[in-house]
């Protein structure tokens, strides 16, 4: 009969000489992995001298535009004529966009509100931790739901005539629909699409919408909140 190996435990610190690890990976924890330092640089000159050089290039480029475009400034400000709109700061136009389509007891208060509770509520739950594509598992059912909310959120916007807010909203949602039906060996954005999780598609839609509000709220509003066009004077 052989004789059985002999198998001894012990600490040792030289990871060449003792290569081989066990790890056990479960769902909720992972290897933790180690690797050698890459090349490291002095963060003077190698850094800071870069640094030096983009603001030198910034400046620049700012004089330029300063000498050949004039800046859109109005008249003196004169306490006793508001100006017609009143914007709010660029980071919030595009929560004021809204009060141009709903109340403003549901653009000022509720969508507020519930954009709040989300991110309050989101650290509470297991979100995106697997990261499965969107039509990895029950494909079928999955698909009625999202079409159901899209629908809904659809004939929503239709009824107060937010366009800014339905044209991202009819945009991401057809490719939702589209990403279902195609399949992956046809393009590689159908492989893309169809891999992606829902909180992916949830967050593009949160951004295409945020930035389409912000933008019309900045450059396509004027005189009463009226649509202007950024090339033209209001009064053409």
């Amino acid at each position: 009969m052989t004789e059985k190996n002999k198998i001894e435990t012990g600490f040792a610190s030289d990871a060449q000489k003792n290569p081989q690890r066990v790890v056990f990976v479960t769902r909720n924890t992972s290897a933790k992995v180690t690797d050698e330092r890459g090349p490291q640089v002095m963060t003077y000159p190698h850094l800071l001298l870069r640094e030096a050089i983009a603001l030198q290039v910034l400046v620049v480029a700012l004089v330029l535009v300063a000498l050949f475009w004039d800046a859109p400034l109005e008249q003196l400000a004169n306490p006793l004529l508001t100006p017609n709109p009143a914007k709010a700061p660029w980071y919030f136009l595009g929560l004021q966009e809204l009060l141009h389509y709903f109340p403003p007891f549901v653009a000022g208060v509720i969508i507020p509100t519930l954009v709040v509770l989300g991110l309050i509520v989101i650290p509470y739950f297991n979100v995106n931790i697997e990261g499965a594509p969107i039509w990895e598992r029950r494909p079928e059912q999955h698909f009625r739901r999202y079409a159901a909310v899209i629908a809904g959120l659809t004939v929503f916007l239709a009824l107060f005539d937010a366009w800014t807010v339905l044209a991202p909203t009819l945009l991401i949602g057809g490719l939702l629909v589209w990403s279902y039906y195609a399949k992956p060996e046809q393009s590689r954005a159908a492989e893309y699409l169809r891999g992606r999780p829902l909180s992916w598609w949830l967050m593009t839609w949160f951004v295409a919408v945020a930035m389409i509000l912000t933008l019309v709220g900045t450059f396509f509003r004027g005189p009463g909140w009226s649509w202007v066009w950024p090339w033209r004077a209001y009064g053409a």
